[in-house]
């Protein structure tokens, strides 16, 4: 690979990044956009005038002013890009893209963005087509109208007129076919109206006592003819049934007795008290047997305790005996020192847990003190105080704590947490190296703008001193022809004059001839010296890639190294 300037600082250079130029380029041409034919405009114009024109085309609401000029200022094309950027995660872009790659020309990193703007924009005039032409054709029809729509126009009213027409001749007529017999039918209601004035006159003529007498047969034809009665009618009907529903109620009250009778009889009677007496037998027998099965249970629960107490015990033993053993082979004197600090220590346990008990009530028995003080009486008197000071003397003097801080096991334990403290800030101050990793992005993103801006500053400058050249050039050769024009007619008054002034033009010339290989010169200085930074611009170069591929190797090292070391660790841990 090698490395190349592009219009925002430093860009790769390589067979790739052409080709995906090309692709990029074509891309564009495909969607529409053929400012991206013009050779004048350089990749940058091209590319962000194509990613500008397809995020207009899509149509999409965004908040950002994306307005692209060409042979933009480094701030424009920086501040541009930086938008582009922000607008395309609102776009649900799912390509990220950073302002550095663009600015660089990183076309590998840019295709992707441009390939997913070109589809959206082809989508977007889809399904734009058919609403701006129905839009347009709406427009067109407003002011405009074809020969087709005006001969269907004149034809119109009379081709209504014949359709009216026939409508009218060809219309519905409804027309009413009397039936046969028309006058015999009856309608539903007279004939209701004949069949309850029957059954009201029969009803009547009979007398009270036959109503009893009544037989099946007019029961069935009244309950027929039930759905078309009258309430009266219905009441009459129940009334010839009354001495047949009374008897039916005393047989049903007689039954009820009898059954209750026997109810009673089985309920308690001696075959029902033995029942009773052994279905309680039955309850004690199941409530024994699950008293029973507890039992068990609890035996069998404290068999298992005792088994493993007994086990307990015997390990216990055994390691009596092997600390027993292991005893006998120590040092004596070590082991009595490692026994009376043992003490020691549970000896200062107990002391500083009587001590706060101790001061534990010491403590309440003041606060009552207090209390019943301060009931009392506002003010403690001297004789009071007097008293009160030899018992807080006493106990202090009689605190164990005294003899507690005879070891300065906190102050030791103290100081080594500070230097641990210190330690740990001293290796957090060092950076890791994911944290350097980043730095030397950042510093490379800053030292690429800042080459891009010094890179523009010396353009500015050196267009400024070429301008300024030139116009002292051009102010000298004003000059000389305006001394020429001034000196003219009064050179050609005479031979003398002519031959002096033409003198004076072999002068002129033969400076500017002089002039002409100096310049000369110097360009020629000045492009050796490009040449020769040239060349030392490539060897930088190649002793960069050498210390890039220097690093990578570096770095592989030590991951191998580290993946060793790493295996040995398991290894002797096991």
């Amino acid at each position: 690979l090698s490395m190349g300037w592009g219009p925002e600082g430093p860009c790769r250079e390589d067979e790739e990044q052409s080709v995906k130029l090309a692709e990029i380029l074509e891309l564009l041409l495909a969607a529409g956009y053929f400012r991206a034919r013009i050779k004048g405009l350089s990749p940058f114009d091209k590319v962000v005038g194509g990613m500008t024109w397809c995020i207009t085309t899509c149509n999409f609401d965004i908040d950002v002013d994306l307005l692209f000029q060409e042979n933009s200022t480094i701030g424009q094309k920086i501040a541009l890009t930086e938008k582009i950027v922000s607008v395309l995660p609102k776009m649900k872009c799912p390509h990220r893209l950073e302002p550095h790659q663009i600015q660089g020309l990183d076309f590998i990193h840019i295709f992707p963005v441009v390939q997913w703007l070109v589809k959206r924009a082809i989508e977007t005039r889809e399904e734009m087509g058919d609403y701006v032409r129905a839009y347009s054709v709406s427009q067109f029809q407003k002011t405009h109208s074809l020969p087709e729509d005006e001969e269907l126009l004149q034809r119109k009213d009379k081709a209504v007129r014949a359709v009216l027409e026939v409508l009218e001749v060809y219309k519905p007529q409804r027309k009413y076919k009397r039936q046969k017999n028309a006058e015999e039918l009856l309608d539903e209601e007279s004939r209701v109206d004949e069949g309850k004035a029957s059954l009201t006159g029969g009803s009547q003529a009979e007398s009270p006592g036959m109503s009893e007498a009544v037989d099946e047969d007019d029961l069935q034809a009244a309950e027929e003819v039930s759905g078309k009665l009258t309430a009266s009618a219905v009441g009459q009907l129940v009334g010839l049934q009354s001495e047949e529903i009374k008897q039916f109620a005393s047989e049903y009250a007689e039954k009820q007795l009898e059954l209750s009778s026997e109810e009673h009889s089985e309920r308690y009677g001696p075959l029902q008290q033995h029942r009773r007496a052994i279905a309680s037998v039955n309850k004690q027998i199941q409530q024994k047997t699950k008293e029973l099965k507890e039992v068990c249970r609890s035996l069998s629960l404290n068999a298992k305790s005792t088994q493993s107490t007994c086990e307990l015990s015997e390990t216990l033993s055994k390691e009596l005996r092997s600390l027993e053993e292991v005893e006998e082979q120590a040092d004596s004197g070590l082991l009595e020192k490692l026994k009376a600090l043992v003490t020691m220590n549970e000896n200062l346990k107990q002391q500083e847990q009587e001590f706060r008990t101790h001061c534990k009530e010491e403590m309440a028995h003041l606060q009552r003190n207090i209390t019943e003080l301060k009931s009392t009486s506002g003010q403690d008197t001297e004789e009071e105080k007097v008293h009160i000071r030899p018992v807080v003397s006493s106990v202090i003097t009689n605190c164990p704590l005294s003899r507690i801080t005879r070891y300065p096991l906190g102050s030791a334990q103290a100081r080594r947490n500070r230097e641990i403290a210190i330690l740990q800030r001293k290796i957090d101050e060092v950076p890791s190296r994911a944290e350097l990793t980043q730095y030397q992005k950042r510093f490379i993103e800053l030292y690429s703008q800042v080459s891009a801006t010094h890179k523009e500053t010396k353009q500015f400058f050196t267009l400024y001193n070429t301008l300024d050249d030139k116009k002292v050039y051009l102010e000298k050769e004003v000059n000389l022809l305006n001394s020429i024009h001034d000196n003219f007619q009064q050179a050609m008054s005479s031979s003398a004059a002519k031959e002096q002034f033409l003198k004076q033009m072999e002068q002129i010339v033969e400076g500017i001839k002089q002039n002409r290989i100096k310049m000369e010169k110097k360009k020629q200085e000045n492009k050796m010296r490009r040449d020769q930074l040239n060349d030392e611009y490539l060897e930088l170069l190649d002793k960069q890639r050498l210390y890039f591929k220097t690093v990578k190797d570096f770095k592989e090292e030590c991951r191998k190294n580290e993946m060793l070391l790493s295996k040995l660790r398991a290894k002797g841990a096991s």
